[in-house]
C-alpha cells in the first residue's frame, strides 16, 4: 500500500465511527470525508458486497487463515542488526551474505592494487505502509549471490516508532527517511561500494538521501533502482478518479487522517470490521492483474494491516512536500533502472518516465498488466532487471544467475 490505502483507511473508519456512536463532531468529520472518500472505495465496495452475498463471513475468515499458512511470503530472515536515526530511533535491518563453497574463496574484482575490495552490497528500501518484506522475491533471488541489507522504514514493521515524532510532534520528512537510510547503511555497510534499491517511499528516500549527501553518491554507489517512485509533484496524483472525486479528497484527507490518527483505537478495530472492504481497496491501488496468487495478495494485505493508523496518518502530509527532482543529476553517471506498472494508479507510471528524462542513460521499464506493487505482481520482471543492473555495475559475475523467483499466478510457490 501507499498513500491510496490511507484514502481507503479514512473511508471505511468513517463509516465505523458512525456506526458505533461516537462522539458528534467526530461523526461530522468523518461523515463529510466518507461522502468523498467513498468515491474511490466504490469499486472495490461492489466487488466486496456481491461476495458478502455468496460467501459467508466465517467463510472468508477461514480462506484467509487458510492463505496465511499456504503463503509464507516474508519469512525469508537474515542477521539482525539495529541502527539508530539522528533522532535515536532504533532502525531495524538485516544483512544477507554472500554464501560461497567450502574451500573457495568469493570472487573478487581486481582493482588497483593487491589488497580486494569490500564487496558489493545491495540496500533495498520498502514504500509507504509496507516492510523490508515486500522485497520477497527478489530477496529470494539474491541470496547467496550478493549481499544485500533490508531494512525497515522508522515506524514500519520492526523499526522503532520514530522518537521525534512521538516525543516532540515533529512531522515526518522524506529528508529524516534520507538520512535514516545514511545511518543504516553507515551500519550495516560501512565501506564498499553501494547499490541503491527503492520502491514508491523507498526510492523517494533514495532520492533524499542523494540531495543531502552527494558526496556519497559519488564516492559509493556505483548503481540505482527507482521502482514505481516519484521525484515530485504528487500533489497531482488522482488515484484513477473523477476530478470533482478526486478535489473532495484533496480538501478533506489531511485533516481527516488527522483526527482518525488520534482516534486510533477505535479506528483499528473499524479496521477489522471492515476486513473484506479493505481487502477490495488494497487489491485495487495494489495490482492491476486478474490473475495475482490470492495468497501474494493477502501477503500484501497483511503488511498493510500491520501499519497502525497513526502512522498511515502521521506520514501522508510528507508525499506533497516531497520535490527531489534536482537530486537526480547524481544518478546521471551510474547504471540506472526506472521502472514501473504501467496500471500504477499511486505513483503513475508518467512519474517514472519522467525520472527517465532526466536520467537519459537509464533504461526505463514499463510493465503491463502492472499495478503499483509491481515487484510482487510481477517479481520475475523486476528480478530479471535488476540482476542485468548488478551486472552492469560490476555487483557480480556476468555468468552468475539467480535463483528461482516465483510466479504470482494460482500455482506459484513462495521463493
Amino acid at each position: 500500500m501507499t498513500e491510496s490505502s490511507a484514502d481507503g483507511v479514512a473511508g471505511a473508519a468513517a463509516a465505523v465511527a458512525s456506526a458505533t456512536g461516537a462522539a458528534g463532531s467526530w461523526r461530522k468529520a468523518t461523515g463529510i470525508a466518507g461522502a468523498a472518500i467513498g468515491v474511490l472505495a466504490a469499486g472495490a465496495a461492489a466487488g466486496v458486497a456481491i461476495e458478502r452475498m455468496t460467501v459467508g463471513r466465517g467463510i472468508r475468515r477461514k480462506a484467509r487463515l487458510a492463505l496465511d499458512s499456504a503463503g509464507p511470503y516474508g519469512a525469508l530472515r537474515g542477521t539482525p542488526g539495529r541502527a539508530h536515526a539522528d533522532d535515536g530511533t532504533e532502525l531495524y535491518y538485516e544483512v544477507d551474505e554472500v554464501e560461497t563453497e567450502p574451500g573457495t574463496a568469493p570472487r573478487r574484482r581486481r582493482l588497483f592494487g593487491r589488497k580486494a575490495p569490500a564487496p558489493v552490497t545491495v540496500v533495498l528500501s520498502h514504500g509507504y505502509c509496507l516492510s523490508q518484506d515486500s522485497w520477497h522475491f527478489q530477496r529470494a533471488a539474491l541470496r547467496g549471490v550478493v549481499r544485500t541489507v533490508h531494512w525497515d522504514q522508522r515506524s514500519h514493521g520492526r523499526s522503532e516508532r520514530g522518537v521525534a515524532q512521538v516525543e516532540d510532534g515533529v512531522p515526518v520528512t522524506i529528508d529524516q527517511l534520507g538520512r535514516d537510510l545514511k545511518a543504516v547503511m553507515d551500519a550495516a555497510a560501512p565501506e564498499g561500494p553501494i547499490v541503491l534499491v527503492g520502491h514508491s517511499m523507498g526510492g523517494m528516500t533514495v532520492m533524499a538521501l542523494a540531495a543531502q549527501y552527494p558526496e556519497l553518491i559519488r564516492e559509493r554507489v556505483v548503481a540505482v533502482a527507482l521502482v514505481g517512485t516519484s521525484s515530485g509533484r504528487l500533489g497531482e496524483v488522482n488515484f484513477g478518479l473523477p476530478v470533482a472525486g478526486v478535489n473532495a479528497v484533496r480538501r478533506v484527507l489531511p485533516g481527516v487522517l488527522k483526527a482518525l490518527g488520534q482516534q486510533a483505537e477505535l479506528v483499528e478495530r473499524g479496521r477489522r470490521a471492515t476486513a473484506d472492504l479493505f481487502a477490495g481497496i488494497i487489491k485495487r491501488y495494489s495490482f492491476a492483474s486478474r490473475e495475482v496468487d490470492p495468497a501474494v495478495a493477502r501477503f500484501a494485505e497483511r503488511m498493510i494491516e500491520g501499519t497502525p493508523i497513526d502512522v498511515v496518518a502521521e506520514f501522508y502530509p510528507a508525499f506533497t512536500d516531497h520535490e527531489k527532482t534536482e537530486a537526480l543529476a547524481l544518478f546521471r553517471d551510474l547504471p540506472v533502472l526506472v521502472l514501473a506498472g504501467v496500471k500504477d494508479l499511486v505513483t503513475p507510471s508518467e512519474h517514472s518516465e519522467a525520472i527517465a528524462d532526466l536520467l537519459p542513460d537509464a533504461e526505463l521499464v514499463l510493465v503491463p498488466d502492472a499495478g503499483h506493487l509491481v515487484m510482487l505482481e510481477h517479481p520475475e520482471v523486476v528480478t530479471d532487471r535488476l540482476a542485468d543492473l548488478l551486472t552492469r555495475a560490476g555487483a557480480v559475475p556476468a555468468g552468475a544467475t539467480v535463483g528461482g523467483y516465483g510466479s504470482t499466478s494460482g500455482t506459484a510457490q513462495p521463493g
